[in-house]
């Protein structure tokens, strides 16, 4: 079973930056779309960012565009997400999977606050 480990959350002011990086357990970056997704308190999971297998196409929802860059290294198996002017309306749990299909197991996630 693939497993997926998040990391590089914290607590961060109005206005910071993150960087988050999502590990495989096993290569499966290679074959797949990759994306993050966060979960605030009280809301329903959200896919804010994806990136193609090759990484020559990335898309974003509108609240992060021009803010957040995601990116891949399919040799070390991992996912980045760099976030740059962060709001608090960006605080949630950050996780990364699959885009399409059967999503692979779901890591713990990492955790990002963003207070002043």
């Amino acid at each position: 079973q693939v497993q997926l480990v998040e990391s590089g959350g914290g607590l961060v002011q109005p206005g910071g930056s993150r960087r988050l990086s999502c590990v495989g357990s096993v290569n499966i970056f290679t074959t797949y779309a990759m994306g993050w997704y966060r979960q605030a308190p009280g809301k329903q999971r959200e896919l804010v960012a994806a990136i193609t297998t090759s990484g020559d196409a990335t898309n974003y929802i509108d609240s992060v565009k021009g803010r957040f860059t995601i990116s891949r290294d399919n040799a070390k198996n991992t996912v980045y997400l760099q976030m740059n002017s962060l709001k608090p309306e960006d605080t949630a749990v950050y996780y990364c999977n699959k885009v399409w299909g059967t999503k692979a197991n779901w890591g713990q996630g990492t955790q990002v606050t963003v207070s002043s």
